[in-house]
């Protein structure tokens, strides 16, 4: 069997699909922080929680009434963005213009109240949701088998990650987004409604959330907890990549999922706070991340 650094190739690069796999979700969520942060100014700490709601979604969706995933897939991220919107719309927007502290604690309280809800009613032991028929089984790369499902994780996250990129930085649509968060008088005199385009754009990154949590349904069992158990690291991804850097969340959160992955097999003690050390070391000699901008 090939060996490289005294490892079983084969095992090195099946943890680094698991890494991509783990570094998908990362992106996924730390795009949606990142979208929020950059356009609205909001820490959104009830990330992690909505991104549990979208998986719950799905679940309930299946159970209580028969929705295949492909159904849901769709239905939960509207679902959980719609949500978001209720909640931006009732309490967010009383504090846009007060300290950010204002905006993580009101949202670090959503998640406790979020959680604490689905807690009361499953307990805090996982719920197992199916593979979908059409993404079950594995292909043999030769070199490694590839679980198809895990492989349609890293594709669809990929795409959705790209697709939000390019309609923030390169169309009409997000040069709006970004002209309405330095000069929103300005913005409204083109007679664009401003207060319904930050609604919205809440709306749709908490939704990246809900479809986070529906890809991660059928790896990870739905809990109640599997957001608080991801939410901190993704917090990480998102300062190291720079606050509200799009590009910035998708890279580093593929990167440090790859990272973090290959640490299990060269140094597994430090696979759970490899990422926090990258942290250090970036907020060290870049304060605003790697792709954020020095003010």
């Amino acid at each position: 069997m090939t060996e490289l650094f005294g490892i079983p190739l084969q095992a090195l690069l099946g943890q680094l699909l698991l890494g991509l796999v783990n570094g998908s979700f990362y992106a996924m969520l730390s795009l949606g922080l990142a979208v929020i942060f950059g356009l609205l100014n909001v820490i959104n700490f009830a990330h992690g929680a909505l991104y549990m709601l979208g998986a719950f979604l799905a679940w309930m969706g299946l159970h209580y009434l028969g929705l295949n995933y492909w159904v849901m897939l769709i239905l939960a991220p509207i679902g959980v963005g719609l949500f978001g919107i209720l909640i931006e719309r009732l309490l967010l927007r009383h504090l846009y213009k007060l300290d950010h502290l204002y905006g993580l604690l009101l949202t670090f309280g959503l998640t406790l109240l979020i959680e604490g809800v689905f807690r009361s009613i499953y307990g805090v032991s996982g719920q197992p949701y199916p593979t979908p028929e059409l993404l079950r089984g594995a292909v043999n790369l030769g070199f490694m088998v590839l679980p198809i499902y895990r492989g349609w994780v890293v594709v669809a996250s990929l795409l959705v990650c790209l697709v939000t990129w390019f309609v923030i930085e390169r169309t009409r649509l997000g040069a709006l987004l970004r002209a309405a968060t330095e000069n929103p008088r300005l913005v409204e005199a083109f007679g664009v409604n401003v207060p319904r385009m930050v609604m919205l754009t809440y709306g749709f990154g908490v939704a990246l959330a809900g479809f986070a949590g529906v890809l991660a349904a059928p790896v990870l069992q739905v809990t109640p907890l599997m957001g608080s158990n991801l939410i901190i690291v993704v917090f990480a991804v998102v300062v190291i990549g720079g606050m509200g850097s799009i590009l910035g969340a998708i890279v580093t959160g593929l990167g440090l999922g790859v990272i973090e992955g290959l640490t299990k097999v060269f140094w597994p003690e430090a696979s759970s706070t490899v990422v926090f050390i990258i942290m250090a070391i970036v907020l060290l000699l870049r304060p605003a991340g790697l792709f954020g901008r020095e003010k």
